[in-house]
C-alpha cells in the first residue's frame, strides 16, 4: 500500500461507515508530510457521499495507530522548509475536523506528537489498554504546535503543559483519567468496543449527528450567548426535515408493550 489514506467501506443499513486506514512508515506508522497530503485529499473526496454515517481513523495493523512525524523528514527541515511540513500536518487535522460526520481514533501501540494532535483533531477516540501516548516535540528540539492547541480543551491546561513541556509518555489508563479518551478496552476487545460507539452514532438521526457536529465546531469558536443562538437555529433547521417526527416514531414504537 502506498503512503496515504486507504478507505474501506462498510456498508450498513442506515448508510455506511468509513475505516481511514492512514499508512505512513516503519512498525510506528510515523507520518511524513506525503502521507498526509495525499490522506487529507482522499479523507475530502470521501466527505462528499452524503451515504456516510460515521468514520474511523486507523493505523495500518491492529496493534498500530500513529507514532508521530517522521524524524528523519522533520530532522531534514529547514526554516525555508519546516512551514510547509507543519502545514500538511494541520491540513490533515482540518480535513478530519471538517468532516461532516464523526470521526473516531482507533488508538493502538503508540500515539505519539502529530499522532497525537491528530487523535485531538478527532470527535472520539476509544483506545487499547496498552497504548502510550505522549508530546515529546521538545526532546527533538521543537515546540508542540497546531492541533496541540486542542488539548486545554480536552484535559485542561495544567495537564496540557504537563505533557507538552515534559515530554514523558502516558499509558492508557493515565489519558482516560485526564480526559484524552473516551474509551479504553483490552486489546482483544478493542473492535468491539469501538463497534458499540459506531452503533451509538448510526443510532441517530443522520440528519441530525451532521449538524450536532457543526453545531459543536462552532461553539469552538463562539461567546456563550452566540453559541446558545446558534443552537437555537440548529433546532429550528431541524424541523426542516421530517426526522423529528421519524425519530420520535420510533422511539415511542420501541417503548410500546
Amino acid at each position: 500500500m502506498s503512503l496515504g489514506v486507504e478507505v474501506q467501506t462498510h456498508p450498513r443499513a442506515d448508510g455506511d461507515v468509513l475505516v481511514f486506514v492512514l499508512h505512513g512508515r516503519t512498525t510506528l506508522n510515523v507520518i511524513g508530510s506525503e502521507s498526509l497530503r495525499a490522506g487529507a485529499a482522499t479523507i475530502r473526496h470521501a466527505a462528499a457521499s452524503p451515504s456516510v454515517r460515521c468514520a474511523v481513523l486507523a493505523g495500518p495493523t491492529p496493534g498500530s495507530f500513529i507514532g508521530g512525524a517522521d524524524l528523519k523528514e522533520l530532522g531534514a527541515l529547514t526554516a525555508a522548509t519546516a512551514e510547509a511540513f507543519i502545514r500538511s500536518i494541520h491540513d490533515f487535522c482540518t480535513a478530519l475536523r471538517e468532516f461532516p460526520t464523526p470521526v473516531i481514533a482507533r488508538i493502538a501501540g503508540h500515539c505519539l506528537g502529530g499522532g497525537l494532535e491528530i487523535a485531538a483533531a478527532c470527535d472520539l477516540r476509544v483506545a487499547a489498554s496498552d497504548s502510550r501516548f505522549g508530546m515529546p516535540e521538545v526532546r527533538v528540539g521543537v515546540p508542540s504546535v497546531i492541533e496541540a492547541a486542542l488539548l486545554p480543551t480536552l484535559i485542561g491546561w495544567g495537564r496540557t503543559r504537563e505533557l507538552l513541556l515534559r515530554g514523558h509518555l502516558i499509558d492508557a489508563q493515565t489519558a482516560q483519567a485526564i480526559g484524552l479518551v473516551e474509551q479504553v478496552a483490552s486489546p482483544a476487545t478493542l473492535d468491539a468496543a469501538l463497534a458499540v460507539v459506531v452503533d451509538d452514532i448510526l443510532a441517530g438521526a443522520p440528519g441530525a449527528i451532521r449538524a450536532q457536529k457543526k453545531l459543536l465546531q462552532r461553539w469552538e469558536q463562539l461567546p456563550l450567548e452566540e453559541a446558545i443562538e446558534a443552537g437555537v437555529a440548529a433546532f429550528v433547521d431541524a424541523y426542516h426535515t421530517t426526522e423529528p417526527a421519524t425519530y420520535a416514531a420510533r422511539f415511542f414504537a420501541r417503548r410500546a408493550p
